[in-house]
């Protein structure tokens, strides 16, 4: 037992009942598509959904940190059925934050950075592309890789992905027991979305409108909490705001500093941390609109220490 389970336990109970309840309405979000006259219902749930889904994504992440549960079993059960809402693997993504927390600011994500020898378009296009969606997209896409060509995540096929450092120094962290998990959760997230849209006889437009209303957000909010901070791994994050009703929804996610500080510390104690410092919190959205500036050149090389660890 670390110091920090001892002076932070993790709400176990609390979050199970967060988590069924996350389920409940993004299930019934997805169904309520369905009923829908006129395209702009279909945006108001696309709304609902990506506010809810950004809820479910914090317990998600919870679970990818191994703090949702005490019980490692259901924490990961917990993780995997929120995931299926993304919709992506589980120990896909979970491979892909935990591989952030090691590259942090270093040259292998530095988004808002291009170097001697980087092509800026290809730098413009990553972060603009995160900005409006399209970051989500490509994880979405990964359930058919999964399915169609699984060994494209061996940690050994990295250099396809040679031409973009970031995309590399990903590849390079991937766990290859993690492969079979991965396979049946992109099978599960077909299965599950397909049978909805079947039951319930969804247009697949409208479908896929609702989700991405969780893709934008989600997507779009992927770089707020690093663009033009620290180049250090940890210091490397804000702290931001939107308003009280709306972070305590996204369960403290937007504590972001504090949890790159520590990230052992369940997401309910954010808050609590150096409540001796003035909190001096940014607007998320003013934050976000700052980011369309786009990556500036720079000399100042970072290097990952943690450059080729795998993922455990």
């Amino acid at each position: 037992m670390t110091m920090s389970s001892q002076k932070y336990p993790i709400p176990a109970k609390l979050n199970i009942t967060i988590a069924i309840f996350q389920v409940v309405i993004l299930s019934g979000l997805l169904i309520l598509t369905s009923y829908t006259d006129n395209i702009w219902q279909v945006i108001g749930i696309a709304f609902l959904y990506g506010i809810a889904m950004n809820s479910g994504y914090a317990m998600l992440h919870e679970a990818e940190h191994n703090l949702l549960h005490t019980n490692k079993k259901v924490n990961t059960t917990a993780g995997v059925v929120l995931a299926l809402f993304f919709p992506a693997p589980f120990h896909l993504i979970r491979q892909g934050h935990i591989g952030h927390h090691l590259r942090n600011r270093s040259d292998d994500e530095a988004f808002d950075f291009y170097f001697e020898g980087e092509n800026p378009i290809w730098k413009f296009l990553q972060l603009y592309g995160t900005l409006t969606g399209f970051f989500w997209i490509v994880i979405v896409l990964s359930n058919l890789l999964a399915i169609i060509c699984p060994w494209i995540f061996k940690a050994k096929n990295s250099k396809i992905a040679s031409l973009d450092r970031p995309s590399e120094a990903f590849f390079e962290t991937l766990n290859e027991k993690f492969i079979p998990y991965i396979i049946m959760e992109a099978i599960a997230v077909l299965l599950l979305h397909g049978l909805i849209i079947t039951i319930f006889n969804i247009p697949i437009w409208k479908y896929l409108i609702v989700l991405f209303g969780f893709g934008l957000m989600w997507s779009a909010m992927q770089y707020v909490h690093h663009f033009g901070t620290d180049r250090d791994v940890q210091k490397g994050a804000l702290n931001l705001k939107t308003f009280y009703l709306l972070d305590l929804i996204w369960l403290n996610h937007n504590w972001h500093l504090y949890h790159h500080m520590d990230p052992t510390i369940p997401w309910i104690y954010l808050p609590t941390q150096h409540k001796d410092k003035k909190d001096d919190r940014g607007n998320l959205i003013k934050y976000y609109f700052r980011m369309w500036r786009g990556p500036r050149k720079t000399n100042n090389r970072v290097q990952n220490r943690y450059a080729g660890k795998i993922i455990r």
